[in-house]
């Protein structure tokens, strides 16, 4: 998760528009220095440590994610990311909660997801899924170590509070194992989430999700140089996950994609930054990822009251998750039938 609303056209380059560089005179990436993937396309300078993974054809590029009346709230429209609905209609389970309470993952398993740099559950909300909010891997054992569950009779909210700790306290003996890697792992924020997410894919109990946040990604001020940071810090905590997982013989069982709440305005403001927009571009990655581009970029020339019109919706993007990487009937998940990317490899 890319917290705050990654700005995809900094991300993704369109280098060959003049309206690119007409809509952005002070902040676009210039033409000599985006990371070329192709003719008119090409990644910020930052994500360079992904070239390998492109060149592999293990990266996809989605472009034009979005969905209709969009909301330019963070609070809403990561709200409508979570629980894949419709821009007016309010559920109260994540697509991830729902997808798990139809196709329950095996019961040996620590968690169903496990969330790593947010004590948000987002689309792992609501009754049906197992989740675990997790920071520090150690911490969390270490503070179930006090969960000692005992029984209780008469008492239904005690009862619940109790499960609950028992529940903890399974997680935590599902998780104890700790993988020492050869692999490196980058300092900082999302360095540290990334070793942590590894630790959590490396116990041998198994989770179904794991679910990283980055913050930081509302840039309406000083943008250039504040993306360029957390787009490096991405990349190289990319990277650091694929040496991991291909360690942990785990690289073609895992599929790995962005998302975030919302792009950013196609015009730069006078703060050097960007506003809150609409349509944003994704990467999907793995060793069973079909590489390549897909979906259709926003017409910088047709935008819509300053912002860019999506050409995928969201739920697109989602289904083919849960249809073309778990096998399962996507409709009852995202709320309908949306078309299927071929991002993903049979």
């Amino acid at each position: 998760e890319l917290k705050g609303g990654n700005d995809g056209l900094n991300t993704v380059v369109p280098y060959q528009s003049d309206a690119y560089y007409r809509l952005r005179p002070r902040i676009a990436i210039r033409r000599d220095d985006v990371v070329k993937l192709d003719a008119s396309l090409g990644l910020h300078p930052s994500l360079a440590p992904l070239m390998p993974l492109w060149e592999q054809r293990e990266l996809a590029v989605v472009q034009g994610l979005g969905y209709p009346r969009p909301n330019l709230s963070h609070f809403r429209s990561i709200e409508i990311w979570d629980t894949a609905s419709k821009s007016d209609e309010v559920l109260q389970e994540g697509w991830l909660a729902r997808q798990f309470k139809r196709q329950p993952a095996p019961s040996a398993y620590a968690a169903d997801g496990v969330l790593v740099g947010s004590n948000d559950l987002g689309p792992l909300s609501g009754a049906g899924a197992r989740a675990i909010a997790l920071a520090n891997p150690e911490q969390f054992l270490q503070q179930a170590r006090l969960a000692k569950p005992l029984p209780v009779h008469g008492n239904a909210a005690l009862a619940h509070v109790m499960q609950v700790e028992a529940n903890i306290a399974q997680a935590a003996f599902g998780l104890r194992d700790r993988h020492a890697f050869k692999s490196e792992f980058p300092g900082g924020p999302f360095g540290n989430a990334v070793r942590a997410a590894s630790q959590v894919l490396a116990a041998r109990s198994g989770v179904a999700v794991v679910r990283i946040t980055q913050g930081g990604y509302d840039t309406h001020q000083n943008q250039p140089g504040v993306h360029a940071n957390l787009l490096r810090q991405l990349a190289e905590g990319l990277v650091a996950l694929k040496a991991a997982l291909v360690e942990l013989g785990r690289w073609d069982s895992t599929l790995v994609m962005t998302y975030s709440e919302f792009g950013r305005r196609a015009a730069e403001n006078g703060s050097n930054g960007t506003d809150h927009g609409t349509a944003n571009v994704h990467f999907a990655f793995g060793g069973r990822v079909r590489g390549g581009m897909f979906g259709r970029a926003p017409d910088l020339d047709r935008l819509d009251n300053g912002n860019l019109q999506h050409t995928t919706d969201f739920r697109s993007y989602f289904a083919t998750a849960v249809e073309r990487w778990w096998g399962f009937a996507a409709d009852p998940v995202v709320g309908g039938r949306y078309p299927l990317l071929d991002f993903i490899r049979a």
